[in-house]
């Protein structure tokens, strides 16, 4: 099965980060597991995302719906699209490295889903609500790094915004069968020893990676 790594951090090139170090274990991972494979990675901060403007996406669903013939710049914009979704149900495992921003997804995070949420490709509506179509087997995992603890039970867990977004997005409504969840966190936290929280994040890793193939 295809693997799709999106990469969802701004500052992509730097590995110091600890989203990237997540990333980066995970590939090395891939590679000793399957040495005849290789991993799709997209990074989307070096990637033309259409947005959901008036100018790009939503000008785009509007005249589609309208029978309206695109203009040359909305042609460009529907091909990048139909290029976006078309990889996204081409691969059964999505990977998603990020940090947390102010307790969500990045903005470009945001607009990749944009693009990959479409009635009647990954989801469609029905009477009785809206249904997933990405039932075969699809899988996704959240690699994440954030400056605060969200698993204390206290006031910042249920602030946790990104991983509650992603998991509704990709199970309940696209239909995803699994989400694992992967965390360095704490990292800007006093009293955090932050290589022991990276440790952590590495074992939670080794065990979601297992799950996350078999």
């Amino acid at each position: 099965m295809k693997t799709l790594m999106i990469n969802a951090h701004p500052d992509f090139r730097n590995a110091s980060h600890y989203s990237i170090q997540l990333e980066q274990a995970f590939l090395a991972k891939f590679r000793v597991a399957f040495p005849d494979d290789t991993v799709d990675v997209l990074n989307l901060y070096d990637t033309e995302i259409p947005r959901a403007t008036t100018e790009e996406l939503l000008g785009l669903w509007e005249k589609q719906a309208a029978h309206v013939s695109l203009s040359p710049a909305e042609q460009h914009v529907q091909a990048v699209n139909q290029q976006l979704l078309a990889q996204f149900k081409g691969h059964h495992r999505i990977v998603i490295a990020s940090p947390l921003h102010n307790f969500n997804v990045t903005s470009k995070m945001k607009d990749y889903i944009d693009n990959v949420l479409v009635a009647r490709e990954t989801f469609r509506y029905t009477a009785a609500g809206s249904v997933g179509l990405m039932t075969d087997d699809y899988r996704v995992m959240l690699l994440q790094a954030s400056g605060s603890i969200y698993t204390r039970n206290d006031r910042y867990t249920p602030m946790e915004f990104s991983r509650l977004y992603l998991e509704k997005m990709f199970q309940e409504i696209m239909g995803f069968d699994d989400f694992y969840m992967v965390r360095i966190q704490g990292t800007q936290t006093q009293g955090v020893d932050v290589d022991q929280a990276v440790r952590a994040g590495l074992a939670e890793l080794d065990a979601a990676f297992s799950e996350f193939y078999k």
